[in-house]
């Protein structure tokens, strides 16, 4: 795949960046380098590569999922100007 200085002038417009004629032609040269490296990329023999998200393998943490009713109502209303019952009272805003 290959990138014409229309395609780069189109694609900087839709980034809304401006750019003048001399900086496409020097964008063009340098989008084509990128794009021939990705397309390098699809060369590489991944079969039977199991996708990683660390160099070491390693287990996620997980926390242990025990349903309870939190019974933090005092602490999140603590700092509230005004509360009642556990819950924020807020002035009326709407007749």
């Amino acid at each position: 795949m290959s990138v014409d200085t229309a395609t780069v002038k189109r694609v900087a417009k839709l980034a809304r960046i401006a750019v003048t004629d001399e900086e496409a032609a020097k964008m063009e040269g340098e989008l084509n380098a990128i794009l021939g490296f990705v397309e390098q990329l699809n060369e590489v023999d991944v079969d039977g590569v199991e996708p990683m998200t660390s160099v070491t393998p390693m287990g996620m943490k997980k926390r242990v999922d025990t349903v309870n009713d939190g019974d933090k109502a005092d602490d999140v209303t603590a700092n509230a100007p005004a509360s009642e019952d556990n819950f924020f009272l807020v002035p009326k805003v709407v007749e």
